[in-house]
């Protein structure tokens, strides 16, 4: 395992438990959701072109989704854009749609070499040519990697997902692939972007903002919510370590 993030402390002459030794003796979320928010604030704050904060927040990726690995986290779903996002300014989407690529072509092999596979959700078709086949190049590369599945949700929207399935289900009924009494909860999961992962145990998101932001609207329904104040630039594995001890004091009744 990597160097840890926290050391072993003493407060009044007592050693702490361990938070890491700690984190390993519960349960460990298996899916987590998470809205990386607050790169252009953080560039912001540092009196840095806004566009650096992004790059900056890129970089902190691979190493959360490698401590999320360690832990026993099977999968890792990041906002990275959204179907709003477009409404930015042309520059910026622009240097987004190019970061992407870049970062698929940097990270590739370290991905094969983690058994990190990666997944999408979200409308592909609209995205620029060369982002689709990095896509399905760093897709191919990592199919059989299996320690950790890291899902980017690009040109993505809770909204428009859900209504990508009910057209698909529209189409279905009419080519009397299914009938109406069979549409249930867990047909309709069956045909979102997330059928073949399932529903987040765990949603993060950073930068202190308080709404889900038009992500993972169906999937969030039992989700455990952890909002931090840390800009994502500065989310680290202490970080995350936080969010998933706050995670195992929670009683997950589901309703019940």
């Amino acid at each position: 395992m990597d160097s840890l993030p926290f050391t072993q402390e003493k407060e009044s002459g007592v050693s702490l438990l361990h938070p890491l030794q700690e984190a390993l003796q519960g349960r460990i979320p298996k899916h987590i959701a998470i809205i990386m928010d607050g790169n252009r604030r953080w560039a912001k704050e540092k009196g840095l072109p806004l566009f650096y904060g992004h790059w900056h927040g890129a970089d902190v990726i691979m190493d959360i989704v490698k401590f999320a690995a360690e832990l026993g986290v099977e999968t890792l779903t990041l906002y990275a854009f959204s179907t709003e996002n477009w409404t930015r300014p042309h520059k910026e989407v622009k240097e987004l749609m190019r970061l992407v690529a870049f970062y698929l072509r940097k990270k590739k092999k370290v991905m094969i070499e983690e058994s990190v596979k990666l997944e999408t959700i979200g409308d592909l078709s609209k995205l620029p040519v060369d982002v689709q086949e990095r896509l399905k190049e760093t897709k191919e590369a990592t199919a059989l990697s299996s320690k950790i599945r890291l899902v980017l949700a690009l040109n993505y929207g809770g909204r428009d997902e859900i209504r990508r399935a009910v057209v698909k289900i529209a189409e279905d009924l009419e080519q009397k692939k299914i009938v109406k009494e069979h549409i249930s909860e867990a047909l309709i999961g069956s045909y979102l972007d997330t059928a073949s992962f399932g529903d987040p145990d765990l949603f993060i998101r950073t930068s202190g903002e308080q709404r889900l932001s038009n992500f993972l609207l169906w999937q969030m329904s039992y989700a455990e919510v952890y909002l931090t104040k840390v800009l994502w630039p500065d989310f680290d594995r202490r970080e995350l370590l936080r969010a998933i001890l706050e995670f195992q004091k929670r009683e997950r009744r589901r309703g019940e």
